[in-house]
C-alpha cells in the first residue's frame, strides 16, 4: 500500500537502523545479551535515564508489558488498569496468562484513569477473599493518544506505592509523549514514581524489540527478571540485533526527532481536518493518533482507497494513526480525498 492511516506499526524501518542491523550483521558475537551491541545499548538507556537502573530487551511490547507486570506479582495479586488499555483489550489474555494474576478494570475518560477512581480498589487489600491489587498499570500516551500530566502520573504512584504496589508503565509511544509534553523521558517516569517502564521502539522506527527499564531498588533487589524473560520466552538469541537498534535509536536523538514528526503530522491531519463538514474530531489530539467520527457511507467510501481502521462501529468513530514516516504530501492526498466526499 502507498501509505497507511492505520498503525504506526505500518511503517517501515527507519533507514538509520536498518543500517545499524545490517553493520551488525558481521562477523561472530556472543548470543543471549553477552555481545557488546547489547551492552552498548544497555549503557545508552542507562545514561538516558541517568539514574540506577536495569535494562533487559524483549522481543515485542506484549512481552514487554507481561514480564513486567509477572516480575512484581504474586498469583493472587491483581492489576489495575483502564478499560481500554492495551493490557486488556489487545493482548490475548498474555498479562492473566503470564502474570498469572487478575485485571481490574477502571472506566476511561479520554483513555485516561484517575486516582480518584483507583482508591475504592484498593479497599479490598488485606482481605483475604479477594484478589490483591499490586500493580497499576497505566499507558503514555494512552489508547486514544492523550496524555497523563505529570501530576497525575505523581498522584497514582503516590497512592499505589502507599499500599506497598508499584506503577508500571506501557510506553509502546513514550518518545511521543515526551516530545508532546517537551520532556525527557526520565522526567516522565523515574522522576514521578514510575517503577518500571515498557520503553517501546517498534511504533517509532525499529524493527524489532523492545526495553523493560525497572527503576525501583525493591524489585531491583531479587534479580528474577532475567529468569522470568527466559520463561515467557522473550529472551532472544541474536539479541545484538536488538541491541544495535536501540543504539541507534538513541544515537543523536533520532527517537525523538521520528515522534516529533508522528505528533506533527497529527495535528497537521487534525488542523486541516477542521473546517470539514463531514468529520468531528473526537478526541484531543495530544500525539500521533486522530480519532473522528464520520457518517458510515463516507466511511466505506474513504476505506476503499485509504487505510485505516474503525474503532468503535456503533458510533462511526475511526482511527488516524501517523508514523515517523507520514508526510505532509500524505496528508495533503488523505485531506483531499475526504473533502471530495
Amino acid at each position: 500500500m502507498k501509505h497507511s492511516f492505520g498503525s504506526d506499526n505500518h511503517s517501515g524501518v527507519h533507514p538509520e537502523i536498518m543500517d545499524a542491523i545490517v553493520k551488525a550483521n558481521q562477523g561472530y558475537e556472543l548470543a543471549y545479551g553477552d555481545d557488546n551491541y547489547t551492552k552498548k545499548a544497555e549503557n545508552a538507556i542507562k545514561n538516558l535515564f541517568g539514574c540506577e537502573c536495569e535494562v533487559f530487551f524483549v522481543l515485542n511490547g506484549t512481552g514487554a508489558n507481561c514480564t513486567s507486570l509477572k516480575h512484581v506479582s504474586d498469583s493472587f495479586s491483581a492489576v489495575i488498569c483502564s478499560d481500554h488499555a492495551h493490557i486488556n483489550v489487545d493482548e490475548c489474555n498474555a498479562p492473566e496468562i503470564i502474570a498469572g494474576c487478575r485485571m481490574i478494570t477502571l472506566p476511561n475518560c479520554n483513555g485516561k484513569i484517575s486516582a480518584e477512581n483507583v482508591l475504592p480498589k484498593l479497599s479490598n487489600i488485606g482481605n483475604q477473599h479477594n484478589s490483591q491489587p499490586k500493580i497499576i498499570s497505566i499507558s503514555q500516551p494512552t489508547e486514544f493518544g492523550t496524555l497523563y500530566s505529570e501530576q497525575e502520573i505523581r498522584e497514582l504512584a503516590d497512592m499505589i506505592h502507599s499500599a506497598g504496589g508499584y506503577l508500571h508503565v506501557d510506553g509502546a509511544r513514550i518518545a511521543n509523549a515526551a516530545v508532546a509534553m517537551n520532556k525527557s523521558i526520565r522526567q516522565i517516569t523515574c522522576d514521578l514514581g514510575v517503577d518500571i517502564l515498557s520503553f517501546g521502539g517498534t511504533k517509532n522506527g525499529m524493527m524489532i524489540g523492545e526495553a523493560v527499564v525497572i527503576f525501583n531498588k525493591r524489585i531491583l533487589a531479587s534479580g528474577n527478571f532475567k529468569y522470568i524473560r527466559k520463561q515467557s520466552a522473550q529472551l532472544l538469541s541474536k539479541m545484538r540485533y536488538i541491541g544495535a537498534q536501540f543504539c541507534a535509536y538513541l544515537n543523536n536523538n533520532l527517537y525523538l526527532k521520528l515522534a516529533e514528526n508522528a505528533n506533527g503530522m497529527a495535528k497537521y491531519l487534525a488542523s486541516e481536518l477542521e473546517n470539514v463538514e463531514c468529520v468531528k474530531i473526537t478526541s484531543p489530539v495530544e500525539t500521533n493518533a486522530v480519532f473522528a467520527k464520520m457518517p458510515e457511507d463516507k466511511i466505506k467510501k474513504l476505506l476503499q482507497k485509504h487505510m485505516f481502521y474503525i474503532w468503535d462501529e456503533e458510533k462511526s468513530i475511526v482511527r488516524w494513526m501517523c508514523s515517523f514516516s507520514t508526510t505532509k504530501e500524505d496528508i495533503d492526498e488523505f485531506v483531499n480525498d475526504i473533502r471530495n466526499l
